[in-house]
């Protein structure tokens, strides 16, 4: 059986792909495992100083939770009256979207087709996404008569307002990526046929940036979403200071004076 996910690293680059293309990347228990995995693994290597998350394929990205699988593990909870099923957010979808997040590093979604469900909250917890002209996103949840996980209740409302996230998670449809563009849920559309190469392409200079400036741009913004002016200046004062200490700061500014391109070390 091929590997559910894979996971690649490459000049500063992990390259995480979601790999059930025949089952339009839909999540599995062994796919849940392996993508925490790899992301916690992405997040915490020192030598890794980007992240592109993709999936196999050309007609999905991800749609979320595998509903043939989760049919038979519901029958077995109420066999059973264990509730096992449901502790898949705890310990799947949370620990993938906070690793994703919270990375000291930045994250490119390429969305190459329909990210729906979980598959649509995995991308909102990136920093940039790059999507395909044939993509579309659909939250889903509410179809199933559930409620939002993998972040979306949080990310989605912070990304086109809260109106449009209740109307979005309320009246669950697909969100064509033109569309996606205009409410800001895709930073960039491009051709499906130059997805993985654009993406890459993003994602490779971002790995050759200011690593420690990245980090604290993701903190910073996070940060001031929740927090008072006065508690994101002295936030702002604080993570400044990191920056100003890191040796990527001095290489750019002596490359500045000498009017050279600067090569960071990502420290």
């Amino acid at each position: 059986m091929a590997d559910t996910v894979l996971y690649e690293v490459s000049d500063g680059l992990a390259t995480i792909t979601l790999n059930r293309p025949e089952a339009m990347n839909a999540l599995n228990i062994e796919a849940k495992v392996a993508l925490r995995d790899a992301v916690r693994s992405a997040a915490a290597d020192d030598a890794v100083r980007a992240v592109l998350l993709t999936a196999a394929g050309e007609r999905a990205f991800c749609v979320g939770q595998d509903l043939k699988e989760h049919i038979g593990l519901l029958a077995s909870d109420r066999e059973s009256g264990s509730g096992r099923t449901m502790s898949t957010v705890r310990e799947h979808y949370n620990p993938i979207v906070r690793a994703l997040a919270e990375a000291a590093k930045p994250v490119v979604a390429a969305v190459n087709g329909v990210a729906a469900g979980a598959g649509f909250g995995f991308a909102l917890a990136a920093d940039y996404r790059i999507v395909a002209d044939t993509a579309a996103f659909n939250t889903s949840f509410a179809g199933v008569a559930l409620t939002a996980d993998s972040g979306v209740s949080w990310t989605l409302p912070r990304v086109v307002g809260p109106g449009r996230a209740a109307d979005l998670l309320l009246f669950p449809r697909s969100i064509g990526a033109q569309e996606a563009y205009e409410l800001g849920i895709a930073n960039r559309v491009v051709p499906a046929a130059d997805l993985r190469a654009e993406a890459e392409r993003t994602a490779r200079a971002l790995a050759g940036g200011p690593t420690v400036a990245y980090a604290a741009l993701k903190e910073a913004m996070a940060y001031g979403l929740t927090h008072s002016l006065s508690e994101t200046l002295e936030k702002e004062d604080e993570l400044q200071s990191r920056a100003g200490s890191s040796e990527d700061h001095a290489i750019a500014v002596r490359a500045f004076v000498n009017k050279e391109k600067p090569k960071y070390l990502g420290r």
